[in-house]
C-alpha cells in the first residue's frame, strides 16, 4: 500500500479508502465488520462514511467495528447533506454544525475525527460561518482536519480566501466523483488542488458498476445488480434505456481496450484513477467481501502510456459522457434563475 501526505498537514493516508455509505444498510453488519478488518489488514488506513449514511447506522457499525484499533485508523465524517425538513437540523449553521458532531462522536464511539467534510455546498449561505465554527472544533480537538465534498472549483477557491482572510483553517481535501467516463475532475479541480495543497479523494471509480462490464446495452440489468435494484430510480445505469446507448457503446470500447491490455474493465478503471498525479485516494464502496476481494486483488494494477493514450482518444481528458451523473445541480441552474422574467 502506498500513503500520501494529506496536503500540507504532514498526515499520510492510504492510496485507497474505504467508503462506508452502504454498512448495516444495503451491507449486514455482520459483513461489513468482515469488509473494514480484511480492509485495514490490507493497509487501508482511511474509512470514509457521513451522518446520513443509513440515517447513522454507517458511523454506528464503523466505530464498533474500529474502537479497538482507532489509533491506526483516519476516520472522515460529513455533514451539512441532512433532510431540511427538521428546522435548525440540517445544513452548516454554527448550532447545527456543533450538534452534529456531537452525534457523530457518539455514533463513532471515539473522542475525534480526523477529516470533518462538508457533504455539499450550501448555496444559501457563505463559508465565514462554516470554517469559523470548524475552526473552533479543530482548537478544541474534536476534529483533527476539515474538507469538503462534491464542489465546484469556484467554491473552493472562495472558502479558501476566507480562511486566508481570518487566518483560520483551510479545508486540506476535496471528494469527488472521477471515473474512465467522469473526467470532469481533470478541468478544473485538479489544478484547484495544485495551487491550494488539496488533496482529492475520488469516488464510484466504476460510476457506480457500469464499468464492471456486466451490462450490455439494450439488454435487461442481472438480477441483483446495483442497475437491477435502482431500476426507474437512477436511469443513468440503466442498459435497455436508448438515451444511454451512446455512453454503452463507449463503455464497450473501454471493454475492449481493457481486453487488449490483458486487465479487466473494472481493474482498469481503478488503475485509471489512480494514475492521475492529483489524486491522494481512491474510495471503494464494496458492498460484499467479495467486491472487496475484487478491489483487492487489482490494487496492484499500473496502466501503460499506451493505454492511458487510448483512453484519452475513447473518453477525452475533462469530459463527462453523462451529465446526468453528477451529484447535485446548483441553484443557478433551475429554469427560474437561468431565464429573465419579462
Amino acid at each position: 500500500m502506498e500513503y500520501r501526505f494529506l496536503g500540507k498537514t504532514g498526515t499520510k493516508v492510504s492510496s485507497f479508502a474505504l467508503g462506508g455509505s452502504g454498512f448495516g444498510t444495503r451491507t449486514s453488519e455482520a459483513e461489513s465488520r468482515l469488509i473494514i478488518d480484511k480492509a485495514l489488514d490490507y493497509g487501508i488506513n482511511l474509512v470514509d462514511t457521513s451522518n446520513i449514511y443509513g440515517q447513522g447506522e454507517s458511523e454506528r457499525v464503523i466505530g464498533q467495528a474500529i474502537k479497538h484499533r482507532r489509533g491506526n485508523v483516519l476516520l472522515a465524517s460529513k455533514f451539512g447533506a441532512e433532510s431540511p425538513e427538521k428546522i435548525n437540523q440540517s445544513g452548516g449553521s454554527r448550532r447545527w454544525i456543533r450538534t452534529a458532531v456531537e452525534q457523530s462522536l457518539l455514533r463513532l464511539q471515539t473522542d475525534y475525527i480526523d477529516i470533518y467534510q462538508l457533504h455539499l455546498p450550501l448555496e444559501w449561505m457563505g463559508y465565514e460561518e462554516i470554517l469559523l465554527t470548524l475552526n473552533d472544533l479543530v482548537r478544541e480537538g474534536k476534529i483533527h482536519h476539515i474538507g469538503t465534498s462534491n464542489h465546484l472549483g469556484g467554491q473552493l477557491v472562495q472558502a479558501q480566501t476566507i480562511s486566508d482572510r481570518y487566518h483560520i483553517q483551510r479545508f486540506v481535501s476535496e471528494q469527488t466523483p472521477y471515473s474512465l467516463i467522469n473526467r470532469r475532475m481533470e478541468f478544473e479541480l485538479a489544478g484547484i488542488a495544485k495551487q491550494y495543497n488539496l488533496s482529492l479523494f475520488v469516488y464510484s471509480p466504476l460510476s457506480g458498476g457500469l464499468l464492471t462490464g456486466k451490462y450490455k446495452p439494450g439488454q435487461p440489468a442481472q438480477s441483483g445488480t446495483r442497475a437491477s435494484e435502482l431500476k426507474g430510480y437512477m436511469d443513468n445505469l440503466d442498459p435497455e434505456l436508448a438515451e444511454n446507448e451512446h455512453k454503452f457503446k463507449i463503455i464497450a470500447q473501454l471493454q475492449q481496450l481493457a481486453n487488449e491490455a490483458g486487465i479487466s474493465l473494472a481493474d482498469m478503471a481503478t488503475a485509471f484513477t489512480q494514475s492521475h498525479p492529483a489524486v491522494t485516494s481512491t474510495i471503494w464502496g464494496p458492498r460484499t467481501l467479495k467486491q472487496l476481494g475484487a478491489y483487492i486483488s487489482g490494487a496492484e494494477t499500473r496502466l501503460s502510456t499506451d493505454v492511458l493514450d487510448a483512453i484519452d482518444v475513447i473518453v477525452p481528458p475533462g469530459k463527462r459522457v453523462d451529465d446526468k451523473e453528477q451529484t447535485w445541480t446548483p441553484e443557478w441552474m433551475k429554469p427560474e434563475q437561468r431565464r429573465r422574467h419579462m
